[in-house]
């Protein structure tokens, strides 16, 4: 994730509320294997490094038991995160969030490809034709992807899920994940906002999830220098401690 978006940020409702919504806990339940059953790769896209993580981590994990290959289009380096911070500057998180990424995905057991788009971090919808032509050259058949929710609400994810849209095609399958979205949607609604299956997580796949979003020190507050706001603060990251990821088909 990527601070871009103050008005979410820290806000909306604790993890408490969403396991009362009735909307969550009645979605369909969809396992893992049914979700990778006919996939002969899992490409993801992830618009900053820990995205992928908060998000699909258990399906990572699926797709690296069952031996499928996974392709990674990380398309920003998460570079802006903390702007005007004295030790996090640009040049020094772009060299640390793809570290930390390779650590998570070390704890998840998957060995992906990872593609590094370096596009700038909150300036994805400038480059939308960079990233489809990018999406474009990596798409195979009988592929699975995964991106964001196009209207997740943070405009690099927002960017990067439209981006999916305008480029998967019949010989590929497309599932959206949110990640911004649960800080502001309501989980008292008494509809969900969109169609949406429910993926239970094993208890190990739950385990080494947690372990993996811990390696990303420095949006957790936890790294080499301290900040007053970290992007993942403890009440957004319960969010993504559930037993369950979310995916919109």
């Amino acid at each position: 994730m990527n601070n871009d978006t103050p008005r979410i940020h820290g806000e909306g409702a604790y993890e408490s509320a969403w396991r009362a919504s009735a909307w969550l806990a009645h979605l369909p339940e969809r396992s893992a294997t049914q979700l990778l059953e006919g996939a002969r790769r899992l490409v993801l896209l992830s618009p900053h490094p820990d995205d992928e993580t908060l998000a699909c981590a258990g399906l990572l994990h699926a797709a690296g038991v069952a031996g499928l290959p996974v392709h990674l289009l990380s398309v920003t380096d998460g570079e802006a995160c903390y702007p005007g911070h004295d030790y996090w500057t640009p040049k020094r998180l772009r060299e640390q969030r793809p570290l930390e990424l390779e650590q998570s995905l070390a704890e998840l057991g998957v060995h992906p490809t990872v593609q590094r788009l370096g596009l700038p971090d909150g300036g994805v919808a400038d480059h939308a034709d960079d990233l489809e032509l990018a999406l474009h050259a990596v798409l195979q058949p009988g592929d699975l992807v995964l991106a964001p929710w196009e209207a997740d609400g943070h405009p690099d994810h927002d960017a990067t899920g439209r981006a999916a849209l305008a480029t998967v095609g019949e010989e590929q399958r497309l599932l959206r994940y949110p990640v911004w979205g649960w800080h502001w949607l309501e989980p008292g609604a008494g509809q969900p906002p969109f169609d949406a299956v429910r993926m239970p997580l094993v208890p190990e796949a739950v385990a080494r999830k947690q372990r993996a979003i811990a390696c990303f020190r420095s949006q957790l507050g936890t790294g080499a220098a301290a900040v007053h706001a970290p992007i993942l603060p403890p009440h957004v990251v319960e969010r993504f401690h559930r037993p369950f990821e979310v995916y919109l088909p």
